[in-house]
Parts: C-alpha cells; sequence; structure tokens
C-alpha cells in the first residue's frame, strides 16, 4: 500500500530553521517525482520543490529559492525538506507530494498522484 508520511514540523521562531522528512513505502516511489506543497489557511495549495527521481535535478518556488532545500535519499526511502531562513509567512501545512511523471516548478496540486497527509509548521515573528 502506497505511504508518504511527513514528520518534522513544528514552532520555530523567525530566523530559525527546521528540516521535514517524508518516508515513502509501498510502491516503486523509486522512480517517481517527490516534492513538497503547502497550503496556509484559507489559501489554495501550492508548490515549494520538488526532485526528479534521480536526484540529480531539483526546482523551487520562487519564494523559497536560497533558503529551502531539497533531497532524497533513495536507500532510505525518504525525503527532505531543509528549511532555513524561515519566515512567518512560511507558517502553513506541509505535504508531501509523489507522481510518476517528471515534473518542475510548475506542478500544480491537481496533477500530484499521492499525498502525505501533512505536518505543521509554525514560525513566530
Amino acid at each position: 500500500q502506497e505511504q508518504l508520511v511527513e514528520s518534522g514540523g513544528g514552532l520555530v521562531q523567525a530566523g530559525g530553521s527546521l528540516r521535514l522528512s517524508c518516508a515513502y513505502s509501498g510502491r516503486t516511489f523509486s522512480t517517481y517525482t517527490m516534492g513538497w506543497f503547502r497550503q496556509a489557511p484559507g489559501k489554495e495549495r501550492e508548490f515549494v520543490a520538488a526532485v526528479i527521481w534521480s536526484g540529480e535535478r531539483t526546482y523551487y518556488a520562487d519564494f523559497v529559492k536560497g533558503r529551502f532545500t531539497i533531497s532524497r535519499d533513495k536507500p532510505e526511502n525518504t525525503v527532505y525538506l531543509r528549511m532555513n531562513s524561515l519566515k512567518p509567512e512560511d507558517t502553513a501545512v506541509y505535504y508531501c507530494a509523489a507522481d510518476p511523471l517528471l515534473r518542475s516548478s510548475t506542478w500544480t496540486a491537481q496533477t500530484v498522484r499521492y499525498w502525505g497527509q501533512g505536518t505543521q509548521v509554525t514560525v513566530s515573528s
């Protein structure tokens, strides 16, 4: 059974850092594009970052470039999102996502095949 399980969310002060993890199992996710989306209250779910199946190419939304880093550990079946220099506007539920197609920074929530349950990130000012 396909499963994506996020962890690592929490409360942090502005300027701080967090690392989110997404452990995947049940499918050949090793050949999937993996990524992160986020959804703030009252807003649509939006793309944050993605990494292709090989881990050799990554994509980011403009608002996180230079602050967030996505990576994948294929032997551990885990995808990470390292978030530095966090801002209050980064507060949202962060969702792990997976799709069998090659995706980039134009990846939309409507085309995600598999979702995790989400993890809350709250950045205080």
